[in-house]
């Protein structure tokens, strides 16, 4: 019994020192060819895990624009609906703290080096709005943004929203299943 209860703390104890160094290891701002050598081991697992971390909210330079993505389901009868990706402004506390992941998602989504999952996620969206007497026929989605202006005075004016569809994807029978 007790051999268990000490096998256990050393395991639990390996397992948090491993993760403390490996998330240390990765959000150091430092590029040194150890911590190079040491991102390259813990990558996968990380990206896995969902335990990484990108600076790039940060620096070189911040993002420069607002923006999200939000899907139009067009149904047999033509019929339309809006599909709602979260977004943290309009999210609580404690849902921004469940979403984060998804949010990061969903911004990575709009990028054109992502096309390959348009389809997928189109499919996942018509999925979710499946109804066998008016199945969905089409999906798009559709990037809003709107660029942040550096300002010099106290103005908080908002810059006009710009509209794309950038993906449309014709909804097959089998995608419904």
């Amino acid at each position: 019994m007790v051999k268990v209860a000490v096998i256990r703390r050393i395991a639990i104890s390996a397992f948090l020192l491993f993760h403390i160094l490996a998330i240390t290891c990765w959000s150091v701002p430092l590029s040194t060819p150890l911590i190079a050598a040491m991102r390259n081991v813990i990558r996968p697992y990380l990206v896995w895990s969902g335990l990484f971390q990108s600076w790039d909210t940060f620096a070189p330079s911040p993002k420069s624009i607002n923006s999200y993505v939000d899907a139009i389901v067009i149904y047999k009868d033509g019929r339309t609906e809006t599909w709602k990706f979260p977004r943290m402004e309009q999210l609580s506390l404690t849902e921004r703290y469940s979403e984060e992941r998804y949010r990061k998602f969903v911004e990575n989504l709009k990028e054109d080096t992502n096309a390959g999952l348009w389809p997928d996620v189109a499919r996942h969206i018509a999925r979710a709005h499946n109804d066998a007497s008016n199945p969905p026929q089409t999906v798009m989605l559709i990037r809003h943004w709107s660029d942040i202006v550096p300002r010099t005075d106290a103005a908080h004016e908002s810059e006009r929203w710009h509209i794309q569809i950038f993906y449309e994807y014709n909804v097959k029978p089998e995608d419904l299943t």
